[in-house]
Parts: structure tokens; C-alpha cells; sequence
């Protein structure tokens, strides 16, 4: 199975930028994707002729803000929105599909914002969201993915030093919270099979950063420790466009 995961920045827009022929190449048996933008009924409506996936989406009270979408051959044996918490469910940031191995959890972690004013929420979401993983994990193995908003080590980041701590998504609380789910048995997938390799899924849209190859490596799928044996490859795929993000994905 080929499990993928893309921040689209928009349905609305990504569909009218070749996402169908995208999706044609990269062939995913479950495409996960973040920053959907759109109520569920427009997503769904967005996606009206894509076939032979079934399509759940998970979308944030405010209208045209953060969102996520589920697109699976196989039916979940269930789907749930969100973690439990109002504060953090209001957004439309997590959509879990349980399968009958794993669960996979598919979320579009909040962004600490200019100036770092939401960092102290990051921090709590990272304290709940990992206790939701460990729930879930007790029943069964866990693949979490999405556009988790952090560059964890310096290779990780084209320019670490000019953005460390002064730049959402580099602050040392955000490196910690990241520290904290793999010392709790979640496994970067992508650094397990290239440690060494700088590959980035995030450039920003000023100063030509893709064209330059100034970027960052936000997006991620973290493995359950036991599952890990199942994972042949992990993979980004920078010769996607479309978005701002390029697709993150895993062999399983």
C-alpha cells in the first residue's frame, strides 16, 4: 500500500492545478490531505470527479480556514473528527481512519504564528495530541501524518541558524514537542530510511524559495515503533506541484 500525504492549500484552488493528473501519477491507496479550506460539502463537491475513493472530510467551524480530507480505496472500518478537546476540534485539524492493522491519523498541526502568539496553544496541542496518539495506540498501531508545522533538526531547514526561535515552526518549544512524540515510540519515517538527506516539503511563495530550493521539511508521516517493520520505504515528492507543500508519503 502507498499512503500519501499533502498539505493542498486550498481544494478549491489545488483542483484547478492538474490535481487529478497529480493523483494519477502518484497513485495512492489513501491520500491524506491538510489546509482544505472548505466546508465538508465543498470538499466533497471539489472532489466530485475523482473515482473510486471514498472521501471524508473533517472541517473547521470558521469557513475557509485549516480543514482536512480523507481520500481511500479501501473503507475505514471507522472514521472519526478530532481528538475530544472543543478547544482544539473547532478547527478541522485531525480526521482518524482505523484500519484493521493501524489507525491513521491525518492532522494539519496549528502554525505558532507571527511572532510566536499562538506558541503556548502549540505546546498544549502537542501535550494532548500525543495523548491521543498513545490512546489510540494502546488498542492498535499508529501512522501519524500530516503538516505537523515543524522543522525538527537543522537539516531539516535550509537557513536553521537565522530562524531559530524567531520563526514559527523552529522555536525550541516546537523541537522539544517533536523530541517528545519520538521518545514516546513514534518513529520519523522519512529520517529512519535517509538520515543524512536534505529533502525539503514547504517553500515559501516569496523570493523564488522552490525555484532556489530554500525550504523546509514540515510535513511528515511518524510511525508506531511496532509497525515500523511493515514500512519499506518513505518518500517526498518534490516534482508534485500545486501547493506551497509537496507530497510526503509511505510504502507500507
Amino acid at each position: 500500500m502507498k499512503l500519501i500525504s499533502w498539505n493542498v492549500n486550498g481544494i478549491r484552488a489545488v483542483i484547478k492545478k492538474e490535481f487529478a493528473a497529480s493523483l494519477g501519477v502518484m497513485k495512492p491507496d489513501v491520500l491524506c490531505l491538510q489546509e482544505t479550506k472548505a466546508q465538508d460539502d465543498q470538499v466533497l463537491e471539489a472532489l466530485q470527479d475523482i473515482s473510486g475513493y471514498h472521501i471524508y472530510a473533517n472541517s473547521a467551524i470558521k469557513k475557509g480556514y485549516s480543514g482536512t480530507a480523507i481520500l481511500s480505496k479501501q473503507a475505514p472500518l471507522s472514521v472519526t473528527t478530532g481528538i475530544g478537546i472543543q478547544e482544539h476540534d473547532q478547527e478541522g485539524r485531525v480526521l482518524t481512519a482505523e484500519f484493521k492493522n493501524y489507525y491513521l491519523v491525518n492532522t494539519y498541526v496549528p502554525n505558532s504564528q507571527n511572532e510566536l502568539k499562538r506558541l503556548s496553544y502549540r505546546q498544549q496541542w502537542d501535550h494532548d495530541m500525543l495523548a491521543y496518539l498513545k490512546g489510540l495506540e494502546a488498542k492498535k498501531p499508529v501512522m501519524w501524518c500530516g503538516d505537523l508545522n515543524v522543522a525538527h533538526k537543522p537539516i531539516d531547514l535550509k537557513n536553521d541558524k537565522a530562524n531559530y526561535n524567531k520563526t514559527a515552526g523552529y522555536t525550541q518549544q516546537e523541537i522539544d514537542g517533536m523530541d517528545n512524540y519520538q521518545n514516546n515510540g513514534f518513529v520519523d519515517s522519512f529520517r529512519h530510511f535517509y538520515p543524512e538527506k536534505e529533502k525539503y516539503s514547504w517553500w515559501s511563495y516569496r523570493m523564488n524559495a522552490r525555484e532556489k530550493n530554500v525550504g523546509w521539511r514540515i510535513d511528515y508521516f511518524l510511525i508506531s515503533e511496532l509497525l515500523m517493520p511493515e514500512i519499506e520505504n518513505a518518500f517526498i515528492l518534490n516534482d508534485i506541484y500545486g501547493s506551497d507543500h509537496c507530497p510526503v508519503g509511505v510504502e507500507l
